[in-house]
């Protein structure tokens, strides 16, 4: 389960990556109970996985507005079959 919350959080911080560049890494950083490496990419959520999601995708709507939000959805919508219901904040739903 962890593996795909994960991917969930990478498949986000790369598609605003594309969009911002470098400071989608940089603002992820910032958020509570998620550890990333920003020389291999690599991500690992600490607590509660629903709620490190959330709170990725608030960071960036806090910076970069709705849009980011929109974003974030459309970044992880070909993974959310693989993750139960509950585990899915609302904000990516």
């Amino acid at each position: 389960m962890t593996t795909i919350i994960n991917q969930l959080v990478d498949k986000i911080i790369q598609e605003q990556a594309l969009i911002i560049g470098p400071v989608a890494w940089e603002q992820a950083q910032k958020v509570t109970g998620l550890r990333i490496n920003i020389q291999s990419h690599e991500v690992d959520i600490e607590g509660d996985a629903r709620d490190v999601l959330e709170r990725l995708v608030a960071q960036y709507e806090k910076l970069f507005g709705k849009a980011s939000r929109e974003v974030c959805r459309d970044a992880v919508r070909p993974l959310l079959s693989q993750v139960p219901e509950s585990d899915v904040p609302s904000v990516l739903k």
